[in-house]
C-alpha cells in the first residue's frame, strides 16, 4: 500500500496544475448545483417497521381527510385574570382576532373554539384553543407566515389576554457556518501555526481542509436535488469533514517536514509522506467511514442519511489528502519548514517535531504504568458517572426553547386542558371479524378502563368499514413513564375485544417505538462496526491486543463524552456558556450517533500514535524503546490534531440547536479524553506493561494476513541516503 500511495502522491505533485484545476472545477460545478437545487425535508421523523409507523400509513390510506401532513398551528388564548373567555365582551374580542386570522395569507381555515357544537374551552372557561389550518407554506415563506399569526397574538396580549401560538411550521435553511464555528476554525489555524512555526505550512493545511470540506458539503447539498435532506445533515457533514480534513493534512505535512529535515528532496519527501502517513490516514479514515456507514443498520432513514452524508465528507477529505495536498506540498517545497531549517542537509539528520516535555512524559508514564492505567480508568469513570441518569426523547414537547411562544402555548394547554391534551394517542381499530360498528363501543369502554386515561373521543369509521379511529387523551404528559405504560398496556390488550385488533400511534407512541428500535439496534451496530474496525486494525498492526486496547480506550472516552453531555445539556451545568436550551432530556438520536462518530475518531488517534510505535518496533527496537521513539515522534501531532478537533467541535457546541450542540460537545469532550488521557497515558502504559506480548499474533493468522506495508519499508528500496540531497541548482528552483 505504501508504494502505491507514494506513486499517487508523486504523480499528483508532478501534474499539480491538472489536479489543482480538477479540484477547483469540481468545487465550482458542485456549488452551482447545490445553490440552484438544494432542498430540505420538513423535519418529519419516520421509523419504518414499527407499530406506530404502520398505523400512520394506515391512517393516511383509510382516513385521507385526517391528512397527517397538513401544516397547522394553534392559538391558545386565556382571558384576563378573573374573567371568562366565554363572556360577551371577551368572546367578541376573540372572534375579531379569529376573523383577522382567516384573512391572513396562507390560512385556509380557523376553528371556532366557542362553537356550541364543537367547543374547545377549558373546564374553568378561562381559556380557548383555536386550530389554524395552513396551505401553501414553503421553506421560503414559513417564517413570515408564523410571524403574521404571532402578530395577531401580540394584539390580543395588548388587550389584556394571554395569547400564545403553539406548533411549528418553520423549516429554515440551516446556518452551516455561523460565528462560533468560524471562531473554532480560527483557533484551529492558530494551533497549526504554533505546531508548525510556519504560516505557509499552516495556511496550506487549512487550505487543503477547506477545499475538501467544500467539495464534501457541496456534494451533500447537491444530492438534496434528488431527495430532500434534514437540516442537521449538512451541519454534521461540515463538522466532521472540517475536523478530519485538518487532522489528515496535519499528519501528512508533519511527516513531510520530517522527511525534508532528514535530507530528502521535495519530491522524495512527498512520495514518502504520502506513502507512510497517507497509509495511516487511509486506515484511520476507513474506521471513521465504517462507523458512519454502519449507522444504516439502525434502519432509521434520518440517522442513515446523516451517517452517509458525513461518511461522504470524510471520504472526500481522504481523497483531498492523497491528491490535492501533494499539489500544495510541491508548491510549498522547503518553505514548509521554518526559515532556519530550509537549507537541505548534505547528510541525513534525524530532526523532527519532538517535544521534550512529551519525551519526559512518556518515560514517567511507562515507568509508573500500573498507576497510570488505574488513574485513567478512575478519572474517566468519574466523568462518565452522569450516564446513569441518562434520559432521552424523540423531541422536546413544546419545542426546545423554554422562552418561545411555542413552549408557552404548550404549557398553557397542559395546565388548562390536561397534560395529555396536546399529545393524543391515536388508536386504530381494525375489523377482523363481524360488524365494526357493533364492536367499537366495546373497544371504547375497554380503553376507558385503562389506567391513566383522561378521555376517549370516538372517531370516524373508514369508508370500507374495516377501520375506525379513536383518540385517547392521557392523564399524564408525553415524557411521563405513566404514558409509556399506558401505550404498552393498550398494545398488550390489542386483541381483547373479539373481532378487532388495535394499533397505537401518535407522537408519544412514535417516540417510544423509536427509542426501543434505537436501543435494540445499538448492540447490532456495535458488533458490526467494532468487528470490521478491529479487523482493519489487525491487518494494519498485525496484533490482536493492540486493537483490543484501542477499543477499551474508546469505551472510556465514550463514557466521558456522554457523561459531560448529560451534565451540561440535561442537568444544565455551564448554562451561561451554552446557546442551546438546557435542562431537557437528550434527544434519542444522540447516543448512537455519538457512539459511531467517536469510535471512528478514537481509532484515528490510535492509528496515528501506534503506527509510529509499530514502525519503530518493526525496525528492530525493543518494546520499550519503540514506545519511547514512536510516541516522541507522533505524540506532538496527535496533541495538535486533538486540539484542532476540540476547537472545531467546541465552536459547533455553541450552536442554538440542541442536537448539533449536544453532539458537538460530546465529541469535543470525547476527543479530549481520548487523545490526552487514553492515548497519552493509557495506551503507552498498557503497551509498556505488555511488552513484546502487545505485538503477538498467532502464526496461522500471521501467515494468512496480507502484507500491507503501512510502515513504508518497501519505500526504502526506492531511494538511498546518498541520493536524498538535492543538487545546488535544484535548490534555487521555485518550490524546492
Amino acid at each position: 500500500m505504501a508504494r502505491l500511495l507514494s506513486r499517487l502522491g508523486r504523480f499528483s505533485a508532478r501534474h499539480r496544475v491538472l489536479f489543482l484545476v480538477g479540484w477547483v472545477v469540481a468545487l465550482a460545478l458542485l456549488a452551482v448545483v447545490a445553490i440552484s437545487s438544494m432542498r430540505f425535508s420538513d423535519g418529519s421523523f419516520d421509523v419504518p417497521g414499527t407499530e406506530s409507523s404502520r398505523a400512520i400509513s394506515t391512517l393516511d390510506e383509510e382516513f385521507p381527510s385526517a391528512d397527517t401532513d397538513t401544516k397547522s398551528l394553534q392559538l391558545v388564548v386565556e382571558a384576563p385574570e378573573g374573567q371568562q373567555i366565554t363572556s360577551p365582551e371577551r368572546s367578541a374580542e376573540l372572534q375579531s382576532a379569529l376573523e383577522r386570522l382567516r384573512g391572513t395569507d396562507h390560512v385556509s381555515a380557523v376553528s371556532d373554539p366557542l362553537d356550541p357544537e364543537q367547543p374547545y374551552v377549558s373546564r374553568d372557561t378561562t381559556t380557548a384553543l383555536a386550530t389554524i389550518s395552513l396551505t401553501g407554506v414553503t421553506d421560503d415563506n414559513s417564517e413570515a407566515v408564523h410571524a403574521d399569526i404571532v402578530a395577531v397574538a401580540d394584539d390580543l396580549r395588548h388587550d389584556g389576554f394571554t395569547a400564545e401560538v403553539g406548533g411549528s411550521i418553520a423549516n429554515p435553511v440551516p446556518e452551516i457556518l455561523g460565528p462560533t464555528e468560524i471562531v473554532g476554525a480560527v483557533l484551529a489555524f492558530l494551533v497549526l501555526f504554533l505546531t508548525f512555526g510556519s504560516l505557509v505550512a499552516a495556511g496550506a493545511n487549512m487550505a487543503g481542509a477547506l477545499v475538501g470540506v467544500g467539495v464534501g458539503i457541496l456534494g451533500v447539498l447537491g444530492f438534496s436535488a434528488i431527495t430532500p435532506i434534514g437540516s442537521t445533515t449538512p451541519i454534521l457533514a461540515v463538522m466532521l469533514g472540517l475536523a478530519v480534513g485538518i487532522d489528515y493534512c496535519l499528519f501528512v505535512i508533519a511527516r513531510f517536514r520530517a522527511e525534508l529535515r532528514s535530507g530528502r528532496t521535495v519530491d522524495d519527501a512527498i512520495g514518502r509522506s504520502i506513502g507512510t502517513a497517507g497509509s495511516s490516514v487511509v486506515f484511520a479514515a476507513a474506521t471513521v467511514i465504517i462507523a458512519l456507514v454502519g449507522l444504516t443498520v439502525v434502519g432509521i432513514p434520518f440517522i442513515s442519511e446523516m451517517g452517509l452524508a458525513a461518511a461522504f465528507a470524510v471520504f472526500v477529505a481522504v481523497l483531498m489528502t492523497l491528491t490535492f495536498l501533494p499539489v500544495l506540498l510541491r508548491t510549498m517545497g522547503r518553505r514548509a519548514l521554518p526559515r532556519k531549517q530550509r537549507d537541505p542537509a548534505t547528510t541525513p539528520q534525524r530532526t523532527d517535531d519532538r517535544i521534550g516535555f512529551l519525551d519526559r512524559w512518556v518515560r514517567v508514564v511507562t515507568k509508573n504504568r500500573v498507576l497510570s492505567i488505574v488513574g485513567c480508568v478512575v478519572l474517566l469513570g468519574i466523568v462518565a458517572a452522569p450516564v446513569l441518569s441518562l434520559r432521552t426523547t424523540l423531541d422536546i414537547p413544546g419545542g426546545e426553547d423554554p422562552e418561545s411562544t411555542q413552549r408557552a402555548a404548550y404549557d398553557l394547554v397542559a395546565d388548562k386542558f390536561g397534560a395529555g391534551a396536546q399529545n393524543p394517542l391515536v388508536v386504530l381499530v381494525e375489523r377482523e371479524d363481524g360488524d365494526l360498528t357493533e364492536a367499537l363501543p366495546k373497544v371504547q369502554r375497554a380503553l376507558e378502563r385503562q389506567e391513566d386515561v383522561a378521555t376517549v373521543i370516538p372517531g370516524a369509521v373508514s369508508e370500507n368499514g374495516d377501520w375506525a379511529m379513536v383518540t385517547v387523551l392521557a392523564d399524564s404528559g408525553p415524557l411521563s413513564d405513566r404514558t409509556t405504560d399506558l401505550i404498552q398496556s393498550i398494545r398488550a390488550d390489542a386483541d381483547e375485544t373479539a373481532g378487532t385488533h388495535l394499533l397505537v400511534t401518535g407522537g408519544t407512541a412514535v417516540a417510544l417505538d423509536s427509542n426501543e428500535k434505537l436501543q435494540s439496534a445499538l448492540v447490532t451496530y456495535l458488533i458490526v462496526v467494532v468487528g470490521l474496525s478491529l479487523l482493519l486494525l489487525i491487518l494494519m498492526f498485525r496484533s490482536l491486543l493492540v486493537p483490543l486496547i484501542a477499543t477499551v480506550g474508546y469505551l472510556l472516552s465514550l463514557g466521558a463524552g456522554m457523561g459531560a453531555t448529560i451534565a451540561i445539556f440535561q442537568w444544565g451545568w455551564l448554562d451561561p456558556l451554552i446557546s442551546a436550551p438546557q435542562g431537557n432530556p437528550l434527544l434519542s438520536l444522540l447516543p448512537i450517533i455519538l457512539t459511531g462518530i467517536l469510535f471512528g475518531l478514537a481509532m484515528d488517534y490510535q492509528v496515528f500514535l501506534v503506527s509510529r510505535i509499530h514502525e519503530a518496533h518493526h525496525r528492530g527496537l525493543s518494546a520499550r524503546e519503540a514506545i519511547l521513539d514512536g510516541f516522541g515522534r507522533s505524540a506532538p501531532v496527535v496533541v495538535a490534531a486533538a486540539a484542532i478537533m476540540a476547537a472545531v467541535f467546541g465552536g459547533f457546541a455553541l450552536s442554538p440547536s440542541s442536537l448539533v450542540g449536544s453532539i458537538a460537545l460530546g465529541l469535543a469532550v470525547g476527543v479530549v479524553a481520548d487523545a490526552f488521557i487514553v492515548r497519552m497515558i493509557l495506551v503507552p502504559a498498557t503497551l509498556a506493561l505488555l511488552g513484546n506480548a502487545a505485538w503477538w499474533v498467532p502464526r496461522w493468522l500471521d501467515r494468512i494476513l496480507p502484507q500491507l506495508d503501512t510502515e513504508g519499508l518497501s519505500l526504502d528500496s526506492e531511494d538511498d541516503w546518498s541520493a536524498r540531497s538535492e543538487p545546488e541548482t535544484a535548490r534555487s528552483q521555485p518550490g524546492r
